[in-house]
């Protein structure tokens, strides 16, 4: 049975782990039970070193560990039964990613992208139609630095075995995308890296979803600003999405805002994971089989 508020262990507590403890502790669908981490720390919340300390005393296990580790962690959590809400990339290892969606299968899951429940995200699927014949998708990323400032501290984000703003940030627009056009292909995608073992500097493709093309540019360490862009190019009429929630539309002339009363947030999603633990099926929600469809995509930048 599942308990109510929902008994949560939260795995990783850097940046995105930490973020998530605080939204959780003031959630009232959520009881967290404890943080696991490597690294012991005080917290407001008992932290113990090893998930299978407290495994048997939680319905629900939050994992943000970095991505090597999701499969381990995840797996020994559905196989105790328990509900999962997973960081992304699922994983880096796609043979890894697909046991993972399958072990998912018939269980409570989801991946955390920002984008799944943000208001921008809805707003976006419900003008799709007005656009007229979707002639393309663009995809733009810039980073001045890298890994950015707030998570300077998580130095595999690095290099390249598990980190790099492909896996990180691209991730996040290929699932918008693939919500938006359907499963994705892959056409013609690279990365350059700066020396072995260094995240890209650069990454550059060509995917295509329901027959439409999606350009992808990104780059990192460079003279100018911190870009997030995804746009929609229609005959009829364009949508952007800027810097993750700013929403705009284009009839031919200028960009004009959308305006948008609210935006997801980790507490959202929160809230959704908690109507998907109680055996709803939220439209919002990411889960482990679009987690896969994204990494496929994902790592053929990488490989």
């Amino acid at each position: 049975m599942i308990a109510d508020p929902i008994r949560l262990a939260v795995v990783g507590l850097g940046a995105m782990g930490t973020r998530m403890l605080t939204a959780a502790l003031a959630h009232p669908d959520f009881t967290v039970v404890a943080g696991v981490d490597v690294a012991p720390r005080t917290l407001d919340v008992p932290v113990v070193t090893n998930l299978d300390d407290v495994l048997s005393d939680v319905d629900a296990v939050y994992v943000s560990t970095p991505p090597a580790s999701h499969a381990e962690l995840t797996t020994k959590a559905f196989q105790a039964g328990k509900a999962v809400f997973c960081e992304k990339p699922l994983a880096v290892d796609l043979a890894e990613a697909r046991a993972m969606a399958e072990a998912a299968r018939g269980r409570p899951n989801a991946v955390n992208f920002a984008l799944s429940d943000m208001v921008a995200t809805v707003e976006i699927e419900r003008r799709l139609p007005e656009l007229g014949t979707l002639r393309g998708v663009e995809i733009r990323l810039q980073f001045p630095r890298w890994p950015r400032a707030f998570q300077a501290e998580a130095t595999w984000l690095s290099r390249s075995e598990q980190g790099g703003f492909v896996r990180e940030v691209l991730s996040h627009f290929v699932y918008l995308t693939d919500r938006m056009l359907g499963p994705l292909t892959v056409e013609s995608v690279s990365s350059d890296f700066p020396e072995p073992g260094a995240a890209e500097v650069a990454a550059r493709g060509v995917l295509r979803g329901s027959g439409v093309p999606v350009h992808v540019s990104a780059f990192s360490g460079l003279a100018g600003p911190e870009i997030y862009e995804w746009t929609a190019w229609g005959t009829e009429r364009s949508l952007r999405l800027d810097q993750w929630a700013l929403l705009s539309t284009s009839d031919g002339g200028a960009w004009e805002p959308v305006p948008l009363e609210q935006t997801g947030s980790d507490y959202s999603r929160l809230t959704l994971f908690a109507q998907a633990v109680r055996g709803e099926h939220p439209r919002d929600l990411a889960d482990f089989a679009s987690g896969l469809r994204v990494a496929e995509v994902i790592e053929a930048f990488l490989r």
